[in-house]
């Protein structure tokens, strides 16, 4: 069956870091001369809850700041978003594909962050469909949030690639029949990459 729609995660393969707390704690602590040890645990308290969209980072904000013992402006928060270091050879790579496939997104992650993400680096138009675990209130270890993209798309499983930078988050979509990429996210080896891709795309669109 002939692909139609590759299907990306965000942090770790768009990205530079592996995870979006990873960017928001090191930004935050940088930024503020909080230490990151004291930034990360008392951040993480919150993350379950914002990853499933059971509460905002508004919902938190005051509460995160008592933990760490200083009242920060929210916009240091807003900036951690804008400033995540994004894959630029990924980047350019989608706006490609784009030409010829469904693109989406399926990612663990909190709705403000990507919504804040996407609209500052003018990515929204690249996208078809971006599926985020706080808003769909689904993780990438459940069929849900992956149902909820094809549906988008209007696209099968078996029409399907998708990638992302953890193994563990293969399992689901390829029981459901989509094809898969573990990408490395430490060697980010980003020409043996486009080349798998293609190959299993049979295409030569670059």
């Amino acid at each position: 069956m002939a692909i139609k729609a590759i299907l990306f995660d965000f942090d770790g393969v768009l990205t530079i870091d592996k995870t979006g707390s990873t960017t928001i704690t090191n930004y935050i602590s940088e930024k503020s001369g909080i230490p990151l040890d004291l930034i990360k645990s008392s951040y993480y308290k919150y993350n379950k809850g914002l990853l499933y969209g059971e509460i905002t980072h508004e919902d938190m904000w005051n509460d995160f700041c008592d933990d760490i013992g200083d009242k920060l402006d929210y916009q240091i928060l807003i900036d951690s978003f804008i400033n995540t270091a994004l894959d630029e050879k990924m980047i350019d790579l989608i706006k490609i594909l784009k030409k010829n496939y469904l693109i989406g997104m399926v990612t663990d992650n909190k709705s403000d962050r990507i919504e804040t993400i996407l609209r500052s680096y003018n990515l929204k138009e690249y996208f078809d469909e971006v599926a985020v675990s706080a808003k769909v209130h689904s993780r990438k270890d459940s069929e849900d949030i992956f149902k909820y993209v094809l549906d988008s798309l209007k696209v099968k499983a078996e029409e399907c690639i998708f990638i992302d930078n953890t193994a563990k988050n293969l399992i689901v979509p390829d029981n459901m029949g989509m094809q898969t990429i573990l990408f490395d996210d430490e060697e980010r080896a980003f020409d043996a990459f486009e080349e798998k891709i293609l190959d299993m795309l049979d295409s030569n669109i670059i």
